[in-house]
């Protein structure tokens, strides 16, 4: 962490922030962080380099060095191109608050090994992901202790599903005794998969035929194919979303009470369905009813998954500050805006 507290304009207290992995998700996260006050962009990272300048990187000339020459890293003068870019990144950049996560869990243990890294190399700071599966989250919350003990606080399951909408049947349980069920169902849509390579895959594993191991091993023809067979859409039912083990830990209902699934349309920007979760339950009075929270159509995913991801950052830091470590759930903390 910094000894030193960096202000921006208004004087806000500035948190210096990293995004690691530069895919369509890293590339929004640059984009979500641009205008904000009370956190700067200071480091990102992908596959084959990193940028990082201690007094901000600009999102936008990230991005085109990323799309038009592969990497991060050749961006002039912050880029370095490595094979190594995460560990290179954490050993190099101790004046990094906080990291956004936004790396393809592919294989499922990915995100864990990460995080063990941070640990190995002895940084101290709020980690937040966005991932989705239910066993990738148990692996995460086996750390407790570890990253209690490393001086980390790391939120988890902080993206759309999980994360927003899990937030939101948490809040909405309250009008209840008792809960029936929770059912979530999401609506994306996205003009080009390509520009969501990994996220894709990780839905194509969650299909029934395919697994985690499979859907990475794919290339993007055989993906491409796959699409074409279905003309763009995917159709997700029952997944294995970790919705169900976040809601189950706040004690909300147990998890087989807990369903998401979805339609991804890779072939055009207006989604398919609007993206909603509805809580079921009987209240003191002994009715039953259902609550449902449902998200403006005009938000896209990054919007739905960026947003609060940066969200729990924050309330992540200020856990941080008062000496509070190991790993939350979206289902536990409130998150807070960023101005």
């Amino acid at each position: 962490m910094s000894g030193k507290q960096v202000t921006g304009s208004s004087n806000l207290p500035v948190t210096r922030v990293g995004v690691l992995g530069f895919g369509g998700l890293g590339q929004a996260a640059a984009k979500v962080l641009a205008p904000k006050q009370e956190m700067r962009l200071v480091t990102a990272a992908d596959k084959h380099g990193y940028a990082y300048c201690a007094d901000g990187l600009d999102a936008s000339l990230c991005i085109s060095t990323y799309q038009s020459q592969g990497s991060v890293g050749y961006l002039e003068p912050f880029g370095k191109l490595t094979t190594e870019s995460i560990e290179e990144l954490i050993a190099v950049s101790s004046l990094v608050d906080g990291y956004f996560l936004a790396l393809p869990n592919l294989p499922n243990d990915f995100i864990t090994t990460v995080a063990k890294q941070f640990i190995k190399l002895g940084w101290r700071g709020v980690l937040v992901d966005a991932i989705k599966r239910t066993s990738a989250v148990e692996q995460l919350l086996e750390m407790h202790e570890e990253l209690s003990e490393a001086g980390i606080t790391y939120m988890t399951g902080c993206g759309a599903t999980p994360g927003l909408l899990t937030a939101a049947a948490t809040l909405a349980a309250q009008s209840y005794a008792e809960i029936h069920s929770v059912e979530i169902t999401f609506g994306v849509g996205i003009a080009n998969w390509e520009a969501y390579r990994a996220t894709i895959r990780e839905d194509i594993a969650h299909m029934p035929g395919y697994s985690v191991e499979t859907a990475r091993l794919m290339t993007d023809a055989e993906v491409e194919a796959l699409l074409d067979q279905t003309n763009g859409i995917l159709k997700l039912e029952n997944m294995e979303h970790a919705d169900d083990v976040m809601l189950e830990l706040a004690g909300i209902c147990p998890r087989e009470r807990v369903t998401v699934g979805g339609v991804v349309d890779t072939r055009n920007l207006k989604k398919p369905l609007s993206t909603n979760v509805k809580v079921t339950g009987r209240t003191f009075e002994g009715k039953i009813s259902t609550h449902t929270f449902t998200l403006g159509d005009e938000t896209s995913m990054a919007a739905n998954v960026c947003g609060p991801a940066f969200g729990y950052l924050k309330a992540g830091m200020q856990l941080h500050k008062r000496g509070i470590h190991g790993i939350f759930t979206a289902a536990e903390i409130m998150p807070q805006f960023v101005r």
